[in-house]
């Protein structure tokens, strides 16, 4: 049994940000239903639907990852029909999530407030650019917008180069994380109190708590970093450098670590006791970085890799995508996995990242098909005949 298979999830989210904050409250158990519009669905569905490349008989990409562990009722809550079934569904839910933009949940009566006066243990969750409160909260966000306002952009890629984004949507992906750590919060504290609540996740937020200590070096220093590549300001060798085929990272920390990779290395510049403290080593940081690119370039990735080893240096390939999934810890660790399409065929798809060693059996539902799950659902959670299950879909309540 999966540890939130006592959970009942509606997921009320479109592209990636919301979805992929409930596709992991699905992938550790909990029963999540997404509540579509009648018609054409969440706004997901159509996104890369028609590419052949990266498709699956008519799911693309997105869709089919964001949603394996979900199931798909259509409702109308636009009538009042509707919104008096979703209002019955809520009943019987734990949580509602949602990102639409500030102000839509309110308008179509299903924010807290409204859904507390159904259900006083609901807990609701949004995931918005810019948080629901403040001086600019209704600004339009996407990925890339989040990641420029809340500054990590301004110190991705290299020196003098044009600002650069996080190759991984962690605009998205970030305020998804930060609203799964908010809902099993808002749970928690239900258990003391009897009472749901309210999480309201600003993405522009979730950057700025990203920062971290960089954060805290600005306000120490009165500082603004730009641009830092891929060296460290602290550590020297901490970078990546050229191999005779691959890029490879070498990342050092400590005294120790740098004598052991010295004494590997055998680089008779190196030698000098002057780089055995970071002190040292940081003062003459292109030196170092200098003749350490040229020994490195002259064998190829996979003997530095073997030797780095030896001597316990940590180390890594700079891997495409390609390599990455491949590698053999990610596979050994189930990290990538095979969801089936509930039209056939199946694909494969990054895994579950939380490895629980009781409560975390690791399966994959297909992503459900629009609406594929309305009478189950009906049944199931709120006890509607076959004839209550006609006469809503005769008058467009459900699809």
């Amino acid at each position: 049994m999966k540890a939130l298979s006592d959970l009942v999830v509606i997921d009320l989210t479109h592209m990636l940000s919301g979805p992929f904050g409930a596709m992991l409250l699905a992938d550790l158990g909990a029963r999540t239903i997404k509540v579509e519009p009648p018609g054409k669905g969440e706004l997901t569905r159509g996104l890369l639907a028609k590419d052949p490349k990266n498709s699956l008989n008519g799911m693309g990409a997105y869709f089919l990852t964001l949603n394996r562990n979900k199931e798909s009722i259509c409702i109308d809550l636009k009538s009042g029909e509707g919104l008096a079934l979703f209002y019955e569904l809520v009943k019987k839910a734990d949580i509602v999530l949602s990102n639409f933009s500030p102000g839509v949940t309110a308008r179509l009566k299903i924010d807290y407030d409204e859904l507390t006066k159904v259900n006083e243990r609901i807990i609701t969750c949004t995931v918005t650019g810019f948080g629901e409160s403040g001086p600019a909260f209704k600004r339009p966000a996407f990925d890339m917008v989040a990641q420029g306002y809340g500054g990590g952009m301004s110190i991705t890629g290299q020196e003098g180069a044009p600002p650069t984004r996080a190759g991984i949507p962690i605009g998205d992906l970030g305020g998804g994380m930060f609203s799964a750590v908010g809902m099993l919060a808002a749970l928690h504290a239900r258990e003391r109190t009897g009472r749901g609540q309210h999480i309201d996740i600003s993405m522009q937020d979730c950057q700025v708590s990203l920062i971290n200590y960089m954060a805290t070096m600005y306000f120490l220093s009165g500082e603004v970093p730009g641009a830092i590549g891929n060296a460290h300001f602290v550590h020297v060798p901490y970078n990546t450098y050229p191999t005779k085929d691959l890029w490879l990272i070498i990342a050092i920390i400590t005294n120790e670590a740098w004598a052991r990779f010295r004494d590997m290395m055998e680089i008779e510049e190196l030698m000098d006791d002057a780089f055995d403290l970071q002190p040292g080593r940081l003062a003459a940081k292109e030196f170092i970085e200098e003749k350490i690119s040229a020994r490195l370039s002259q064998e190829s990735c996979d003997f530095w890799l073997e030797k780095l080893a030896e001597v316990k240096i940590p180390c890594a390939p700079v891997n495409d995508l390609e390599h990455a999934l491949n590698d053999v810890q990610v596979q050994a660790r189930n990290m990538v996995v095979t969801v089936p399409h509930p039209d056939g065929g199946e694909v494969q798809m990054p895994g579950n990242p939380v490895k629980m060693s009781a409560t975390g059996e690791d399966t994959y539902t297909s992503p459900p098909l629009l609406g594929q799950h309305t009478d189950d659902v009906l049944r199931e959670l709120l006890d509607k005949s076959d004839d209550d299950i006609a006469a809503l879909r005769a008058a467009g309540t459900v699809g």
